[in-house]
């Protein structure tokens, strides 16, 4: 069940959401689907429903699809177009990039030694 979420860049944060639905914060956290005593309340179509979440500290992320639903059935918006954008990389994500092409790397180098004979791997 978890192969079929979408990864977290395909999600829309709080700030997406009140970009798309030209809406203050405030009122997307009165629109949003949530309880301070339950983690993850049923669905309810007459809230906009964030994404499973582990803890309560986790940020509220909702899915583009479930926002497009939001505008239309409940605040009647027309035309709903909901898009997400990747945000450009920062250092940190550059540096683990360079990092994960490294790790590759010594992998690779070190597949090739174990099928070379190498006995002492």
């Amino acid at each position: 069940m978890a192969s079929n979420s979408p990864s977290p860049e395909a999600l829309m944060g709080i700030q997406d959401v009140q970009d798309c639905l030209n809406r203050s914060r405030a009122s997307i956290y009165r629109y949003a689907n949530t309880d301070p005593h339950t983690l993850n309340p049923p669905f309810d179509l007459g809230k906009l429903n964030p994404e499973f979440r582990q803890d309560q500290k986790d940020p509220l992320l909702f899915h583009p699809q479930e926002v497009a639903r939001f505008a239309r059935d409940v605040l009647r918006i027309k035309g709903v177009n909901v898009a997400v954008l990747n945000a450009p990389q920062t250092n940190t994500q550059e540096l683990l990039m360079e990092m994960l092409a490294e790790l590759r790397q010594i992998r690779q180098a070190l597949t090739r030694e174990s099928t070379d004979g190498n006995p002492d791997l």
